[in-house]
C-alpha cells in the first residue's frame, strides 16, 4: 500500500506528515533542510510525495527524486485548503497536503527542466534591468527639464548622450546626483549586454529553438525567452491552454443564460506576453497574413485589442510550429523548408 507524504517545507527545515489512507493514520516528523538524508531513509520507493512550490522546492525534490515512486508539485495560489485555512501551522498544512494528495486533487505546477529555469532567470533579471534603466533616464529628463534644458528620453542610448548630460549647467548637488545616475546607467548597459549574449548563446541550444527564430518576427533572444517561458510544448493540448497560459485569453463571466467577456486574464507570465506583443508588432510588418488580421480587427475594435488579438494568433503559430516541428523557409508565405509537410495555416 502506497503512503501519501505531505511536506510544509521552509528555508531551514520541513514538516512531514506519512499518511496510510487505509488506516487514516498520520505519523508526524519535522527535519532540518540540513539533514534531508535522515528523511530519505525513512522514504520507500511506492511513496508519492506532494510539496508546495517555494524558492527551494526544486533543490527538495532534486534530493529526493529516485528515492520514490512520484513527487507532486504543488500550486499553492490554486492550493486555497491551505493558503485560505484557519489553523496555519506546519503540523496541520502537511496533513492537509497528505490527505488531498491520496484523493487526487491536488493543484500541480509545472515543473520545468533546470537549463530553461535558468534562461527564464537571465530573462527575468533582464527585464528588471531595463525597467530600472528606463527609471533612470525618466530621471535625468526630469532633473534636466527643471533648468529649461529640454530633451527626450531616448537621447540618454549612448555613452556621448550620458556624456553631455554631465556637462549641463545645472546646480553642484544636482551635478553629483546626474553623474551617479549616468554611472549606474553605464553599469546597467553593461549587464543587459553581458544577459543578452547569455540569452542568445544558451538559446540556440534548446529545443525548438531553430522552429521558432525561423518565424519572421521572432529573433533569436526573444526565441530564447518564450521557449523557456512555454517549456515543454507536449504540456499544452491545444493553442487554448497555450494562451490561457500566457494570460491573453478574455475573462468569462457567466450568469444564467448571459455570457460576458472582459479584458484578458493577465494571469500568466507578464514577460512572456510583452515579448509576445513585441515579436508581433514586427511580425506584422512581415506577413500578410497576419497584417490583414490586425487590420480587420482594428477596424473593429481599435489598435490596442487588435494587437493582443494578433498576438494570440501569433501564439497559436507558434504552438504549432513547436508541436510540428516545422522550420519555415518563408514564412510570409508560409513555406517550410525542404522534406517538410506544408502548413494550412492560411
Amino acid at each position: 500500500m502506497s503512503r501519501f507524504v505531505g511536506v510544509d517545507l521552509h528555508k531551514k527545515m520541513f514538516t512531514v506528515s506519512f499518511y496510510r489512507d487505509d488506516t487514516r493514520e498520520h505519523k508526524l516528523r519535522s527535519y532540518s533542510l540540513k539533514d534531508i538524508e535522515s528523511f530519505k531513509k525513512e522514504l520507500d520507493k511506492k511513496d508519492v510525495i506532494g510539496v508546495e512550490a517555494i524558492g527551494n522546492t526544486r533543490y527538495f525534490v532534486e534530493q529526493i527524486k529516485g528515492c520514490v515512486k512520484e513527487v507532486k508539485v504543488i500550486n499553492p495560489l490554486q492550493f486555497a485548503v491551505i493558503s485560505k485555512s484557519v489553523k496555519k501551522t506546519d503540523k496541520h498544512d502537511a496533513k492537509r497536503i497528505a490527505e488531498f494528495l491520496s484523493k487526487g486533487m491536488i493543484p500541480e505546477v509545472r515543473q520545468k527542466d533546470k537549463k530553461t529555469v535558468q534562461i527564464t532567470s537571465l530573462a527575468q533579471t533582464r527585464d528588471s534591468l531595463v525597467k530600472l534603466r528606463t527609471v533612470l533616464k525618466n530621471k535625468i529628463h526630469n532633473l534636466l527639464n527643471g533648468y529649461g534644458i529640454d530633451t527626450q528620453r531616448e537621447e540618454f542610448s549612448s555613452k556621448q548622450a550620458l556624456g553631455r548630460v554631465l556637462k549641463c549647467k545645472v546646480d553642484p548637488i544636482v551635478k553629483v546626483e546626474l553623474k551617479v545616475i549616468v554611472a549606474q546607467i553605464e553599469n546597467l548597459e553593461e549587464g543587459i549586454k553581458e544577459l543578452d549574449k547569455e540569452l542568445v548563446e544558451h538559446g540556440k541550444n534548446m529545443e525548438g529553438h531553430e522552429n521558432i527564430t525561423s518565424i519572421k518576427g521572432i529573433g533569436e533572444k526573444s526565441g530564447a525567452i518564450l521557449l523557456s517561458i512555454i517549456g515543454n510544448i507536449d504540456d499544452f493540448s491545444s493553442e487554448k491552454k497555450l494562451a490561457a497560459y500566457f494570460g491573453i485569453v478574455p475573462r468569462v463571466s457567466q450568469s444564467s443564460e448571459t455570457t460576458r467577456y472582459g479584458h484578458i486574464t493577465k494571469r500568466g507570465s507578464k514577460l512572456g506576453r510583452t515579448t509576445l506583443v513585441q515579436c508581433t508588432l514586427v511580425a506584422i510588418k512581415y506577413s500578410p497574413y497576419l497584417r490583414a488580421f490586425y487590420e480587420k480587427i482594428k477596424t473593429k475594435k481599435g489598435s490596442g485589442i487588435a494587437i493582443i488579438a494578433t498576438a494570440k494568433k501569433l501564439l497559436g503559430i507558434i504552438y504549432n510550429t513547436l508541436k510540428n516541428k516545422w522550420v519555415f523557409e518563408d514564412f510570409p508565405n508560409f513555406v517550410l523548408k525542404t522534406n517538410q509537410v506544408t502548413n494550412t495555416l492560411k
